[in-house]
């Protein structure tokens, strides 16, 4: 008969002896490894680009280490900020400034601070001198109607920019709705899906009978759960950047004795015996008991497809984005004139998004220095190619500054540029876009039923680090507690 703890010591055995291969070194591929290296299995990541962590990038601008994709991370559930604790960054994380942001791209060229009493813009009293200045009185008096108008439909209606349009008029939707699906989403309204993008609005909106009034309803509902009348997702980031968060995935990776690869191109999965063989562009093939696939969309369904009759090889087409980076001279811009940033009404200009970022964050107006600012300007969304694609880097950047001017309000010329970095994006297609929850789905459960497979990512998490972690973490847990448990029974 076995004591107590040799189970535990074979189960420990056993876990050394099985292998994971995470393909994708992005930061939900990341985050599988690391949830897989902790109980002792033997982990290998391989990651087809030089770099890792996705959209996670850090790059040197004009003597500055800069964040040159994702900024920042949703603070909502703690999650990430658990992660960032348990990798010893906890005194690296900084909020941002209160500075708000503005709409560019009113009638007439002009710009305003946008409303901050609102859901996906959505206001909830149109009459408030913010909304006001943005719609104007004749788009306040036709946002009232929403008001007045019968229920009929009310609480079933899926599309965001149908929803606002009946209810408040095309001055609502375009001038504070859109901007806001743009910058966020990189998507028109009439493609996000009410009750993904804002869960418990259609609810609030049976039960209020109008739509400002769900607004007002569910941002009192958030503020009595949180604590907090803050507007908007409260964020925050590292100082130095978040590419300091994928340097501590992969030293904590590497002290768990995890074997991470960069430009190593997987081509395709065989499986045979309840064994993985992981084959690729150049040198010789892994074996494995467990895979997590961590790539885009279109390299995930392609792997997966040999073994997951059930998975749809198509695609959804995914919104092209460049951010282009800018570090120029321009005391004019130490007062942040137009706050932390500039969302634009979508058609109006080349750029669909600006940050300010020495406005927003402080370690970055602190190690840039009075006169000198960092600006971020993002081109592209849904079904649109981004201004920026037929253009050089000189070419991007030229293009860049002059939408950071007019966005801005001031005068930028060539010879304050100091230095510029081009980033291109091939998003993840926004989760709460409509019908996108249901083609997940159903890519999950295909690949859910292949034994020792599993998948993660923006495509099936949706955007935003907030998202991406803890479905990683959930993913990761199912194929190790696969791998762990199979075969094995207690004994008596």
């Amino acid at each position: 008969m076995s004591t107590p703890a040799e189970p535990l010591r074979r189960l420990a055995d056993d876990a050394r002896a099985r292998r994971v291969v995470v393909v994708g070194g992005g930061v939900a591929g990341l985050v599988a490894a690391l949830e897989c290296a902790k109980v002792g299995l033997s982990v290998t990541v391989l990651e087809r680009d030089a770099r890792l962590g996705g959209v996670l990038r850090t790059a040197e601008v004009d003597g500055l280490a800069l964040d040159v994709g994702a900024e920042s991370y949703a603070t909502r559930a703690g999650v990430v900020r658990g992660l960032v604790d348990e990798l010893g960054l906890a005194d690296a994380v900084t909020a941002p400034r209160p500075a708000g942001a503005w709409v560019a791209g009113l009638p007439g060229g002009g710009a305003a601070p946008l409303p901050r009493g609102g859901i996906l813009g959505i206001p909830d009293n149109p009459f408030a001198v913010d909304v006001r200045r943005v719609i104007g009185w004749a788009g306040a008096w036709r946002a009232y109607v929403d008001r007045l108008r019968p229920p009929l439909t009310i609480g079933h209606e899926h599309s965001l920019g149908k929803l606002v349009r009946t209810r408040m008029g095309p001055r609502a939707l375009d001038r504070l709705v859109a901007p806001v699906t743009g910058g966020v989403y990189s998507a028109r309204p009439d493609d996000i899906d009410v009750d993904a993008a804002a869960p418990g609005l259609n609810a609030a909106l049976t039960r209020t009978g109008s739509l400002s009034g769900a607004v007002a309803a569910l941002r009192a509902e958030r503020a009595a759960a949180s604590g907090s009348t803050a507007p908007g997702g409260a964020v925050e980031g590292l100082v130095g950047g978040m590419g300091r968060l994928v340097e501590a995935l992969v030293a904590r990776l590497d002290a768990l004795g995890a074997d991470v690869r960069t430009g190593v191109e997987v081509t395709a999965l065989t499986r045979a015996d309840d064994a993985w063989r992981v084959e690729m562009a150049d040198g010789e093939p892994l074996e494995a008991d467990g895979v997590v696939l961590a790539t885009s969309e279109p390299v995930a369904r392609a792997l997966a497809a040999p073994h997951a009759a059930a998975l749809d090889t198509t695609p959804a087409r995914a919104p092209v984005v460049e951010v282009v980076t800018l570090v120029v001279a321009s005391p004019e811009l130490d007062a942040a004139p137009r706050g932390s940033g500039v969302l634009v009404v979508p058609g109006v200009r080349a750029a669909k998004a600006l940050t300010h970022s020495t406005a927003k964050w402080g370690w970055v107006a602190d190690a840039a220095g009075p006169g000198r600012h960092v600006i971020r300007v993002s081109f592209g969304a849904q079904g649109e190619e981004p201004a920026t694609a037929p253009l050089d880097d000189d070419g991007a950047a030229m293009l860049a500054l002059r939408e950071a001017a007019a966005l801005l309000g001031v005068e930028l010329e060539p010879a304050q540029l100091r230095g510029a970095h081009r980033e291109r994006y091939v998003q993840a297609q926004p989760g709460a876009t409509i019908g996108r929850a249901a083609a997940t789905a159903a890519a999950r459960a295909a690949i859910a039923a292949v034994p020792g497979l599993g998948a993660v990512g923006a495509w099936l998490a949706g955007t935003g680090l907030a998202q991406v972690v803890p479905d990683a973490r959930a993913e990761a847990d199912r194929i190790r507690s696969s791998m762990l448990w199979r075969g094995t029974a207690p004994e008596a």
